[in-house]
């Protein structure tokens, strides 16, 4: 195959743009981080000059793609990956103006309240997302008419029964279970009244594109290829959902400590 060729896709132009090695020699995770912001950006208001959260970038590849197609400033923020490494490659890729690199978990991020104009996570999101409390913790971070976008590897409609058959050996490992399909990803945050969900679909094909990818950056994987293979799109694929901050939501702060005061009592009964 022409070197060339690797990775470009008629359906995302804008990521096809981008050198296969700098993609491949980025890799973070089962998805191609380019293609999948592509998508999601398709969703998203992005103008220049509007600051922007790429929760769980990876090697914040992502936030270089949005910095550089879309003019907006990025935090790329990850728990996994180095920062320190981050800074090496949106360096090389000539952003030190607009992308800046974030160490953070999830779930403790440095960021004043409404401080984002909007909010991406790039085939990440499910692993803090389900959690039923984390939009509200979430979405304070964004400003009220703000976007928060998620992508990535998702399930065509809820496993209900019994796991199929040809997907028992892949359904073995802990990843499956936190994968929902686009209309779980709708009501899971439509019944908190904090956005209004504007889009939540699949990607036609996705499965393929998801294999594809493994078939460059892990040709070993042959479990998870086959799964897809076999699967052929009916379970598996890419899902996004997309959702504007409600400007009447009415959003908790988090609870970080209970301020207490201790009074001595007797233990027991009778004592003084």
């Amino acid at each position: 195959m022409n070197a060339d060729q690797r990775l470009f896709s008629e359906r995302f132009p804008r990521a096809s743009a981008y050198h296969p090695d700098w993609v491949l020699a980025g890799v973070s995770g089962g998805a191609n981080p380019l293609w999948l912001a592509e998508w999601l950006a398709e969703a998203l208001d992005l103008k220049a000059g509007l600051r922007v959260l790429d929760l769980g970038c990876g090697r914040a590849m992502s936030s270089v793609f949005l910095h550089r197609e879309f003019g907006v400033q990025v935090w790329a923020t990850d728990l996994w990956f180095s920062a320190r490494e981050n800074l090496q490659r949106i360096r090389d890729a000539g952003a030190l103006d607009g992308v800046f690199p974030i160490h953070a978990d999830a779930r403790s991020l440095p960021f004043a309240a409404e401080f984002f104009d909007a909010i991406v996570s790039i085939d990440s999101y499910f692993y803090y997302g389900t959690d039923d409390h984390y939009l509200n913790y979430l979405a304070r971070l964004v400003k009220p008419g703000g976007q928060v976008g998620i992508a990535g590897a998702g399930m065509m409609s809820e496993m209900d029964g019994p796991i199929p058959e040809h997907l028992g050996q892949w359904w073995d490992q802990d990843l499956p279970w936190c994968l929902h399909s686009a209309p779980w990803w709708r009501r899971h945050w439509e019944k908190t009244g904090i956005l209004d969900v504007e889009v939540a679909d699949s990607l036609p094909d996705g499965w393929k594109l998801w294999r594809d990818w493994l078939k460059l950056v892990a040709p070993d994987n042959v479990t998870e290829m086959q799964a897809l293979e076999d699967d052929a799109g009916r379970n598996l694929g890419y899902v996004r959902a997309v959702g504007r901050r409600r400007p009447d939501a009415q959003l908790s702060e988090p609870v970080v400590s209970v301020p207490m005061e201790y009074t001595k009592q007797p233990l027991l009964r009778g004592s003084a």
